[in-house]
């Protein structure tokens, strides 16, 4: 196994990385709530000020960076500063998807409701090869219920988010298969990882989802991304932490690649041969570095 190594440190609350191509990764800080890049040398510059809780980052066809972002988690004082917890923030005012120029830091709120309802804690997003979208929203813990999750597709001018897949439980992951037509959603709560065949850009073949796999004993999982040869690579919450590698066909067994952070939240590939991958880990606030056995799936932008 390839050593892990730590390319920056110091992080608050790390999520959403993206590889760029001059090796710097941009992720979000959720408890600072910004947009950051990280150089090779790992030093840290903030992009964008966004407000409430950023979560998932994408790169669109446009060269903005699309952001998840939940609204904001409530404090959690005995993780150190590094850990947020699924409780209300007195300022939290709702979900909402938001594109940012990287070159002058602008912010755009692109969505804030679906058919009339407000985003509730939008997390993950994936685009596809047709300029769309997709991304989960987590739903919301209140002080005695919970709001229910879902799957949304989305145009990244503005003009249209259609709610795909609703009710789920605390959907968080999302991501596509090396040819476009399968969808993964890995769900929080339940540690469970979900496909659906796609038959159209924003269309579900059947609401019949598969199993793909669910995650042994207390662990939960986080975001995801897909390798080369269709693993799907899902970020690990629980004892121990990591990533947990998921061949679909089933030719191997899952494999859970520690890192010892128990917030182990996310995932992608980079390098020029997309060997690299850039797992944030969110109790320790460390990006890091490793050498994945096979490449990574190139991004559609």
């Amino acid at each position: 196994m390839s050593t892990m190594d730590v390319m920056a440190e110091g992080l608050l609350f790390p999520e959403g990385p993206v590889a760029m191509p001059d090796g710097s990764v941009l992720l979000v800080e959720l408890i600072r709530q910004t947009l950051s890049r990280v150089s090779p040398d790992g030093s840290v510059e903030v992009v964008a000020e966004l407000g409430g809780g950023p979560n998932g980052v994408a790169l669109g066809p446009d060269g903005r960076a699309y952001v998840c972002n939940n609204g904001g988690f409530g404090p959690d004082n005995d993780a150190g500063g590094y850990f947020a917890s699924l409780g209300m923030p007195p300022e939290y005012v709702g979900g909402s998807i938001q594109a940012v120029d990287l070159e002058t830091g602008k912010v755009e709120d692109l969505y804030t409701h679906c058919d009339g309802h407000r985003l509730s804690g939008p997390n993950d997003i994936v685009f596809d090869s047709a300029g769309g979208f997709w991304f989960t929203d987590l739903g919301k813990t209140w002080p005695r219920t919970h709001d229910h999750g879902g799957v949304y597709y989305a145009s990244p001018d503005g003009s249209l988010v259609t709610e795909v897949i609703y009710p789920l439980i605390t959907p968080n992951g999302v991501g596509l298969s090396p040819d476009g037509g399968r969808l993964y959603v890995a769900e929080t709560n339940t540690g469970a990882l979900y496909a659906w065949d796609l038959s159209d850009p924003g269309k579900i073949a059947s609401p019949a989802r598969k199993l793909v796999h669910r995650v042994p004993g207390t662990h939960r999982f986080d975001s995801l991304a897909v390798d080369s040869e269709g693993h799907v690579c899902v970020g690990t919450l629980g004892s121990g932490g990591g990533i947990t590698d998921v061949d679909p066909l089933g030719a191997a067994a899952p494999v859970i690649v520690e890192t010892g952070d128990p917030l182990t939240t996310n995932i992608c590939f980079g390098g020029s041969d997309l060997r690299t991958a850039y797992l944030t880990c969110s109790r320790t606030g460390t990006l890091r570095t490793f050498e994945w056995p096979r490449p990574g799936l190139a991004l559609n932008y």
